[in-house]
């Protein structure tokens, strides 16, 4: 039996708990592997919305009204994921962070296979769109719940000293999720167009049936939080932690949303909607823009890496509020490059965005984990950042929106990224100042 979070018999609460650094690194690695799976199945409907949906779903509509609805469809995701973020932060504080994470896991792999199954509207007409929407509804709601719980269980098992390095593996999920999902299509992508759109596209989506399983057992074999236990045998438990968190934690909970702004929408800014403006309207190949978001995983991986060791020296919240400048430093300059239409140039500029902006994403988990005690940490964790997520999700049919109305210009869309990065860039300094300190010790 595993030593993790083993707490001495009859101690009052608050008594240290005791994390092994073994341990700690294992049910790290194992949240990393699980989120991964599961922004893989996420990060899939960003890619098709900018390349498929919009043709075989929304069909009827003219191109730009039709990519407009294929981003609102995106969005749905977001709008979803507070929802899962109050459902399973309550199972997370009340009834456990292991139990929440198997059933978002299983929740975004059907959702995520079934759109591969789904008939295109000229199979089954306004069912299709409709049906699109149902299943985005789902993922949103599971993922909601997903990524708090994969922080905090994360952040519960490692060492005081080394939080900031253990929030960071999950957060190499995305990167991961990203590069999986962006290979997926750039693969099927060398199909035939005809092949590509009447089948092609489904396969990356259908590969989420054997992940969910891999998900599965993976979450299986990972421990609950020794924190958690703690609180179950002094039943310290929140009643319902979402009020608490209103009520008693409003102040911290909006701090959490703007640290996390950059991370969630300046990220599809630079991918999702990237893709659409290169291809529709600077006339690039999808390959080539689909090519850029793997660079720039690969780049955001090493990022995150190096990035989530300086936290636990400099503190997460100074890392953030220099990240969020140099984000709205770098905003113009990235679309500019991009309309060089130069495919070096291109791709640089991708890689170079997305590694900025991950400056704060990588310490993202670390800063929102200790804003909330751990009574409200789960649902503390996952409302703020799904909420900063539902306010942003919209930005690329936003940004698509002014691009049409500003014959195609991209400095509507530049503002908002330099927006976004200032607004983390305060949340950042704000957050530092406001840490929680769990009273844990090295076993």
């Amino acid at each position: 039996m595993s030593t993790v979070g083993q707490v001495t018999p009859g101690a009052p609460p608050g008594a240290a708990t005791a994390v092994s650094g073994k341990d700690a690194g294992r049910v790290a690695f194992a949240s990393f592997v699980g989120t991964a799976l599961e922004w893989y199945d996420y990060f899939l409907f960003g890619t098709a919305s900018a390349i498929v949906f919009n043709r075989l779903y929304f069909t009827t509509l003219n191109p730009t009204a039709a990519t407009l609805a294929a981003f609102a469809t995106f969005g749905v995701g977001f709008a979803a994921r507070p929802i899962g973020a109050l459902v399973f932060g309550w199972l997370g504080d009340r009834m456990g962070r292991k139990p929440a994470l198997l059933i978002t896991v299983v929740m975004i792999g059907a959702a995520t296979g079934l759109i591969g199954l789904l008939p295109g509207y000229a199979t089954i007409g306004i069912a299709a769109p409709l049906l699109l929407v149902l299943l985005r509804l789902v993922q949103g709601i599971a993922v909601g719940g997903e990524w708090g719980g994969a922080i905090t269980l994360a952040v519960e098992h490692a060492p005081p000293e080394k939080r900031g390095w253990y929030a960071a593996l999950p957060q190499v999920g995305s990167p991961v999720g990203t590069l999986l999902s962006s290979g997926a299509f750039a693969l099927v992508l060398l199909l035939p167009s005809d092949a590509f759109d009447a089948w092609g596209w489904r396969l990356p989506f259908l590969i989420a049936f054997p992940l969910m399983a891999i998900a599965v057992y993976i979450r299986r074999r990972v421990e609950e939080s020794p924190l958690f236990d703690e609180m179950m045998e002094h039943n310290e438990q929140a009643k319902v932690p979402a009020l608490d968190v209103f009520r008693k934690a409003w102040g911290r909970l909006l701090v959490a949303m703007a640290s996390a702004t950059l991370g969630v929408g300046g990220f599809y800014m630079l991918t999702t909607f990237m893709i659409s403006y290169g291809t529709d309207t600077l006339g690039l190949s999808r390959s080539l823009m689909v090519n850029g978001t793997l660079v720039a995983a690969v780049v955001e991986i090493a990022v995150i890496i190096v990035v989530g060791r300086m936290a636990d020296r400099l503190g997460p919240g100074r890392v953030t509020l220099w990240g969020g400048l140099l984000s709205a430093v770098f905003a113009f300059p990235l679309f500019w490059l991009v309309e060089t239409r130069n495919p070096f140039v291109i791709v640089l500029a991708m890689a170079t965005g997305v590694a900025v902006l991950s400056i704060a994403y990588a310490v993202s988990g670390a800063l929102l984990a200790e804003l909330f005690p751990a009574q409200l940490r789960y649902t503390g964790v996952a409302l703020s950042y799904n909420l900063a997520g539902a306010l942003t999700g919209f930005l690329p049919f936003l940004a698509t929106a002014l691009l049409a109305a500003g014959g195609g210009a991209s400095w509507p869309a530049a503002l908002l990224l330099m927006t976004l990065s200032l607004i983390t860039a305060l949340g950042g300094f704000l957050g530092g100042r406001m840490r929680v300190r769990d009273n844990v010790a090295a076993a």
